[in-house]
């Protein structure tokens, strides 16, 4: 199965049109024909049939009450002008609760977590019209989960986020929405990759996104949400190392120089005393990457540049990008 990233034109196409892939190997397919749900049509068409990983969903009429089981989802959903009736936190998200950066857009929804091993009583006590989440997260319990409500699965969480975006869409009868918002939201990026450029004298600055987690610090690479924003802003890796078009790249302390780049941005996933961040930051390794040496190493919200994984997200990690390379966020 391969993951890789359509360009907005057939992205474009697709959302309003027939096959989509939720991770490029599964197609979602609108009973109606393509006419009927062109732009302008304020009604949604309905019943259809949508095709995801785990088969085919049949959703009877216009889904009002959506239980979200990813963070992506939960960005979707809102994105598209949705408020859940539930949905599970980051689960890696030390605080608790929801996005700091949803905020405003999920009072009322309740928690149905923990990820993984969402409550289903209360899922069912909820009464939704749809469930949304990954066959990677949720397969094992997708029939109980399809007893419920109709459950529309994407294969995978991450990079294929765009897809994920326009099956969910599809699902909701908001493809023209989340059409839109895809391609406002390439423009934005492309217009920042261009002040970038322009600040550095024609030429990108070279980037690294550090995750401390309980466990071996990890390097995410080009096959990861982050991975996508960044190439969307057309900012690339300092070191093409043989695994770099993976997900992500599992080092120890003294692999950290991997690391290196004009700019590096670091977040972190749990406690930091339940990861080797302070172990790594005080080796020499990791003291002589020119970032270090140059002050330009940043720190960002894991729940945005790991868990955020759809458009709104995107966007707050363009505000990232624009702060560290010194440049205006783009509008």
């Amino acid at each position: 199965m391969t993951n890789r990233r359509l360009p907005a034109a057939v992205l474009a196409a697709l959302l309003s049109t027939t096959l989509l892939a939720a991770c490029g190997s599964e197609g979602t397919t609108d009973a109606k024909p393509a006419a009927s749900r062109a732009a302008g049509d304020s009604a949604a068409v309905f019943p259809r049939s949508v095709k995801h990983a785990m088969g085919t969903a049949e959703i009877k009429a216009q889904p009002k009450k959506v239980v979200v089981l990813d963070s992506g989802e939960l960005d979707d959903v809102t994105l598209l002008g949705i408020t859940p009736v539930g949905a599970v936190a980051p689960h890696l998200k030390t605080e608790g609760g929801f996005p700091a950066y949803l905020k405003g857009k999920i009072d009322g929804t309740k928690d149905v977590g923990p990820m993984a091993e969402p409550n289903l009583e209360l899922i069912a006590s909820l009464k939704p019209d749809l469930i949304l989440t990954s066959k990677v997260r949720h397969q094992k319990v997708y029939d109980k989960l399809n007893a419920i409500a109709p459950t529309v699965m994407a294969e995978t969480t991450g990079q294929p986020w765009k897809e994920n975006l326009a099956l969910y869409a599809q699902a909701l009868g908001k493809e023209a929405e989340a059409k839109k918002a895809l391609a406002d939201y390439e423009a934005r990026a492309a217009q920042l990759g261009e002040a970038v450029k322009a600040k550095y004298a024609g030429k990108a600055p070279t980037v690294s996104v550090v995750r401390f987690v309980a466990g071996p610090t990890r390097l995410y690479q080009n096959a990861s949400f982050s991975g996508v924003v960044l190439k969307d802003v057309g900012m690339g890796r300092a070191i093409q190392a043989p695994d770099v078009d993976k997900a992500m790249l599992e080092v120890s302390p003294e692999q950290i120089n991997q690391a290196d780049a004009d700019l590096v941005f670091v977040t972190t996933s749990d406690d930091p005393s339940k990861t080797k961040q302070a172990e790594v930051q005080q080796t020499a390794v990791w003291q002589g990457l020119n970032a270090v040496k140059n002050s330009k190493v940043f720190t960002v919200p894991d729940e945005i540049w790991m868990s955020g994984i759809g458009v709104q997200a995107a966007d707050e990690m363009l505000k990232d990008i624009a702060k560290a390379a010194g440049v205006d966020a783009p509008k």
